[in-house]
């Protein structure tokens, strides 16, 4: 791993971005990385738009703001692609992450980097029965990066959901960052 990777979510209110954002950091620390891991968002209504940063790192993170060069970025909502500037600051070298069920090269303009796509709300739906896209697109980060191990990170979502959720949203969950991991997309593949 190298020594930094940033990571910037865009979401709307709802769809887990304060979640997947915080618990992905959570992971990283269990896993004995060091990481931090915060949303950023103004009012406070479902369906505003929002953001959400992670930072993973190996040595000691000692920057404390938004993320602006991100390594990757996650979109929960394709209708934020243009009204908002996604990609911005993305590396070359970054992956753009995408819920939506078209093909990854329809979006391959819109940004530099790699291009992954995944349905990330059909998933949820299908596994947990709601309409949340944050915990497929943990999955498919895990996948696109390799940061985080598989294994581990369903341990902390079985002993941190369970505190929160009954079993049967907990295993919806844990299936549908599975599949999500199985089936995410690079570049219209």
């Amino acid at each position: 791993m190298k020594k930094l990777t940033e990571i910037r979510w865009h979401g709307r209110g709802g769809q887990g971005v304060k979640t997947a954002c915080e618990f992905v950091a959570a992971v990283a620390i269990n896993e004995g990385k060091f990481s931090q891991g915060f949303p950023d968002y103004g009012p406070e209504r479902s369906g505003a738009p929002m953001r959400g940063f992670t930072r993973i790192s190996s040595n000691l993170i000692r920057e404390h703001c938004a993320v602006y060069h991100p390594d990757l970025v996650l979109v929960l909502d394709e209708s934020l692609i243009g009204p908002e500037d996604v990609c911005e600051g993305l590396t070359d070298a970054g992956s753009l992450i995408i819920n939506t069920k078209r093909p990854a090269a329809e979006f391959k303009k819109s940004c530099k980097g790699t291009v992954w796509t995944i349905d990330a709300t059909g998933i949820a739906l299908n596994e947990i029965g709601r309409p949340i896209p944050n915990m497929p697109m943990v999955g498919a980060l895990i996948r696109v990066t390799g940061l985080l191990n598989l294994e581990s990170l369903l341990e902390d979502v079985r002993r941190d959901f369970s505190k929160k959720f009954d079993q049967k949203t907990v295993e919806g969950n844990i299936r549908a960052i599975r599949k999500a991991y199985d089936e995410v997309k690079k570049n219209g593949s």
